[in-house]
């Protein structure tokens, strides 16, 4: 028996353009602009560090399950359990199993969290589908949590090494990036999204006018990966801020005036980042990101958190603040269709194909359109996630559905006011400009007719009539939001264990259709973010086993790991991609969560170690403390 392939970043050559394809790599990705052979030979300060991200998992409250129901002749099939991008599953599914899309239907439930591993078309929806359509009667498959464990979507898992080209005051001339990613046993339906998404969006908020990356992907025996929330982007924000945080220390500045220094200036906006993720133009739609940025200082009061650890470390605790920016992408890949139908009890059902995995979008797209068409929002009703409702949909992921289904429900609106007026006109026999909408419905002659009733109406003169609005949306630009994190945390001088103690999160969201749900996200990710900096990690054993499959040895934030949170959004710049300025809020809540953390931690540490490996766990804090000539361990355990 061959021995397994466990790790290939011990075996990559880090040296730049030296290594070729070959062994188990299977894709290189190139992309980059400028002259950075130039700039490295004029830089007065080179400066190289490497970042290590292990592998995780999002681990949703929910398992995957499916039941897949048998129609008559084994002609199609109902499948039971849909999450995340039902539309693209049943072509897959259609395609796999040879039968007409007409005759698959995928119906989704209430899901308990997606988070990018949910909704993927994985072996078992084919299988059981198969099942009832060979044995002819329906069949349901859950998955326990072990099985889960082995077999979902791991993600993460990189090595980057990075380059920079630095002026003596601190500025960035040239970024070179060498990014392994650990693929596992074969390509998913995500294939090498996650590492493009690296190479694209690594830069950040900063900019570097010559940038070269250079990502390549490995195979090795482990469970293949997949997206995991901010997929890309949290992997490469924490190497970029991980790169800011050694420029400042190398040339003893302060990591904030260093960041201050780089940031792509309001006056740049649209900026073009002169590259392509997942196919499609980067280009930072808005923003003033040096606003934001002192917007954050001040509001969180910066210089107070910086003096009140200081004085605590004097105290002998140890203690520290760090700070990290990031740029988040909402995708708009594909175009969405809504349509607003009105129901035969006087409801109005806006009917979808985005999934709702707990993010509170029905009740977001039910603000759009009561908003749109001046109705309260209960007369709204969702319909979502059924492929026999709806033509089309992209999917919920990426922090697009708000965006664009958002949009086509804002334009759905619309077309719904006219065609109400328009049939309410011809049923009373009175013309459009007499009709006006009112809270109740319609306005005719200084009296209301409610919904119910015109329904009522329709169905008694004109029963084969329906009141229908169906509307696409497209943008051919991502909207991006951005925004700062300020992490405070302590350090046991007995075990090394990482306590997060406040968590500060500044986010431009462009404009909130639910504050409420945007701050809800933002702390949800940045638990999940606190989980990656210090206790997730999937392992294997040195002959392959997986290591990792319950809750006892994969160690994710309870209770009392969340710290007090402070989150402040901003709407100063409303998205140009879209009619209502929107930015996504799924992913900004974990995407620095690491890079601020660690830079936390290395500020407990006064610079003395520099953390660039996730998770931090006691044992690798350990190994960093055991590494320094300081003598740093002693002296904590005599605090």
């Amino acid at each position: 028996m061959r021995p397994p392939v466990l790790d290939w970043a011990s075996e990559m050559d880090t040296r730049p353009r030296a290594r070729v394809r070959g062994g188990n790599e299977i894709a290189r990705i190139e992309k980059g602009y400028g002259d950075v052979e130039a700039a490295f030979a004029a830089a007065e300060h080179k400066i190289s560090i490497s970042c290590r991200l292990a592998r995780q998992t999002a681990v949703p409250m929910e398992t995957r399950g499916a039941i897949a129901v048998p129609h008559p002749g084994a002609a199609g099939f109902d499948l039971y359990g849909a999450a995340k991008v039902p539309h693209a599953n049943r072509q897959e599914l259609a395609s796999i199993l040879s039968l007409d899309i007409g005759g698959v239907v995928l119906r989704e439930g209430h899901a308990g969290g997606g988070f990018g591993v949910r909704g993927e078309l994985y072996p078992e929806d084919v299988l059981v589908a198969f099942a009832a359509l060979r044995l002819g009667r329906p069949v349901k498959w859950i998955e326990d949590r072990s099985e889960h464990f082995l077999a979902i979507n791991h993600s993460r898992d990189q090595t980057i090494h990075l380059d920079a080209a630095v002026s003596r005051t601190g500025i960035i001339a040239a970024l070179s990036a060498r990014i392994m990613t650990d693929q596992g046993a074969y390509l998913r339906t995500h294939e090498i999204k996650v590492s493009d998404l690296s190479c694209a969006f690594l830069p950040g908020p900063y900019r570097i006018p010559a940038y070269q990356a250079t990502a390549t992907v490995h195979l090795t025996n482990k469970t293949p990966c997949g997206t995991y929330r901010a997929p890309g982007r949290f992997e490469a924000t924490f190497a970029m801020e991980r790169m800011i945080d050694a420029i400042a220390s190398a040339l003893e500045l302060d990591p904030v005036e260093v960041r201050r220094r780089n940031l792509i200036g309001a006056a740049d906006m649209p900026f073009d980042r002169q590259i392509e993720a997942t196919g499609k133009r980067v280009v930072y739609d808005s923003g003033d990101y040096l606003q934001t940025l002192d917007t954050a200082l001040r509001a969180f009061d910066l210089p107070e958190l910086r003096r009140s650890a200081e004085e605590r470390r004097q105290q002998g605790e140890c203690i520290g603040v760090g700070v990290a920016m990031f740029v988040e992408k909402t995708d708009t890949a594909l175009h969405e269709t809504v349509r607003l139908e009105l129901a035969s009890d006087g409801k109005i059902e806006i009917v979808t194909g985005t999934s709702s995995l707990g993010q509170g979008m029905e009740t977001a797209l039910a603000q759009i359109a009561a908003d749109g068409l001046g109705f309260p929002i209960d007369v709204f009703r969702i319909v979502r996630g059924q492929t026999d409702r709806i033509s089309q949909s992209g999917g919920t992921f990426a922090s697009r559905t708000t965006v664009m289904a958002g949009s086509a429900v804002h334009e759905a609106c619309r077309i719904f006011r006219r065609k109400l007026i328009e049939t309410c006109a011809t049923l009373l026999g009175e013309t459009t400009d007499r009709i006006t909408l009112c809270r109740e419905g319609c306005r005719i002659n200084g009296r209301n007719v409610g919904l119910t009733d015109l329904r009522a109406m329709i169905d008694a003169s004109a029963p084969s009539t329906q009141l229908v609005a169906e509307a696409d949306f497209s943008s051919g630009a991502m909207a991006c939001p951005y925004g700062v994190h300020i992490a405070q945390v302590k350090v046991d001088p007995d075990d090394l264990s990482v306590t997060v103690e406040k968590y500060h999160i500044a986010y431009e969201i462009g404009r909130a259709v639910n504050p409420d749900l945007v701050k809800a996200q933002l702390l949800g990710g940045a638990v999940q973010g606190i989980g990656g900096a210090l206790m997730e990690e999937i392992s294997f054993s040195s002959d392959g086993q997986p290591l990792t499959t319950s809750f006892a040895n994969y160690v994710t934030p309870r209770s009392v790991d969340v710290p007090t949170f402070k989150i402040l959004l901003l709407e100063d710049w409303p998205s140009p991609t879209n009619p209502l300025g929107l930015k996504g809020a799924g992913e900004g809540g974990i995407n620095a969560a690491g890079a601020a953390i660690a830079s936390a931690v290395e500020d407990a540490f006064a610079a003395k170690i520099a953390p660039r490996r996730l998770p931090i766990t006691p044992k690798a804090l350990f190994d960093l403390l055991s590494k320094t000539d300081d003598g740093l361990i002693s002296p904590l355990r005599r605090r």
